[in-house]
């Protein structure tokens, strides 16, 4: 008798013990998953701590902000015949630099600029006037106006500093790349005029009106010098 209530008791302890058990593992669970919910990513603690992860990296990497003024003002309004025959897109590789003495490793600035640019040209029909326009013997004489360069410039896109070496006491010079894309204007157009684009632009625009004049009747057409062939560029 004493060893079965010795084996009742035994085994009623262990059946205590299991549900003790079991209790405790549910409640771990519970309070594990409570800390889940409390602190996991969806959570307000979780959502706060990701939005302040995003602050911090836009605080170290700021995207810039561009604000336009709403105002506009308009300068000038023109009215325009421009007949455009030929564009030119260039390509030129500008040097600029400064401070580049015997200190030059310490406040020099140099930088190699990559410029990308396009000229066109052509002749403003506008400065047609009627006296340039004759005819004699069924023949149409055309004396047009001089050719001129419409547009030179710099295509911000395409256009980028390869290279750039600043001492190891200076940041760079503010207005270096300035400088440098100023002189790039300039060297594009100098380009297209030494490779002949009033030449070319002439031409073509010859032979775009000779066909045009052609089709509105005129069975042959010349053109004339004009008195000053001096090109000029356009404002």
């Amino acid at each position: 008798m004493d060893n079965s209530r010795n084996w009742v008791l035994v085994i009623g302890i262990l059946g205590i013990l299991s549900c003790a058990g079991f209790f405790v593992v549910r409640t771990v669970t519970s309070i594990t998953g409570a800390f889940d919910n409390f602190l996991g990513p969806d959570s307000v603690i979780g959502e706060q701590t990701s939005k302040l992860s995003t602050e911090i990296a836009q605080v170290l990497n700021p995207t810039p902000t561009v604000l336009p003024d709403p105002v506009t003002i308009v300068h000038e309004v023109r009215s325009l015949a421009q007949l455009v025959t030929i564009r030119y897109s260039l390509e030129k590789i500008i040097t600029a630099e400064v401070g580049q003495g015997a200190f030059g490793w310490l406040v020099g600035d140099r930088l190699l600029f990559v410029a990308h640019g396009d000229v066109s040209a052509g002749i403003d029909l506008a400065k047609l006037d009627p006296s340039d326009l004759r005819v004699e013997d069924s023949v149409l004489y055309v004396t047009l106006p001089a050719v001129e360069i419409f547009v030179a410039t710099i295509d911000n896109d395409e256009s980028y500093i390869y290279e750039r070496d600043t001492g190891l006491l200076t940041k760079g010079n503010v207005n270096l790349e300035t400088a440098a894309r100023q002189a790039a204007e300039e060297e594009i157009l100098n380009s297209a005029l030494e490779s002949g684009i009033l030449d070319q632009a002439r031409v073509n625009a010859e032979n775009f009106l000779f066909s045009f004049l052609r089709n509105l009747g005129f069975p042959e057409v010349i053109f004339v010098p004009p008195p000053t062939p001096t090109p000029v560029r356009a404002p």
